[in-house]
């Protein structure tokens, strides 16, 4: 299993980046996939998940802001992230079929 996050930067207050994360190595079309992302000095945390069939869940603290996604041809997941604030901070990891990817970092400030 090999998964690869990209598109993390720097970005101001109220901005947007998206992310993604290029599976291989086990059928992705059959796996849920997740993002989580750690801040500085806290745990790990689940951000956002969707499901073999495209239902999706999100944490209380980035619903209505996040918006995760899948493309079953691309092998590829995308977490789009609007309205971005300070507390967002984080380094942002894709998991699946029990792995997790390097992370991607994200940093919202002004």
């Amino acid at each position: 299993v090999q998964l690869v996050e990209s598109g993390g930067g720097l970005v101001q207050p109220g901005g947007s980046l998206r992310l993604s994360c290029a599976a291989s190595g086990f059928t992705f079309s059959s796996y849920a996939m997740m993002w989580y992302r750690q801040a500085p000095g806290k745990e790990r945390a689940l951000v956002a998940v969707i499901s073999s069939g495209g239902i999706t869940t999100y944490a209380d603290s980035v619903k209505g802001r996040f918006s995760i996604s899948r493309d079953n041809f691309k092998h590829t997941v995308y977490l789009q992230m609007d309205s971005l604030k300070p507390e967002d901070t984080a380094v942002y990891y894709c998991g699946a079929a029990g792995s997790w990817g390097q992370g991607t970092q994200v940093t919202v400030s002004s």
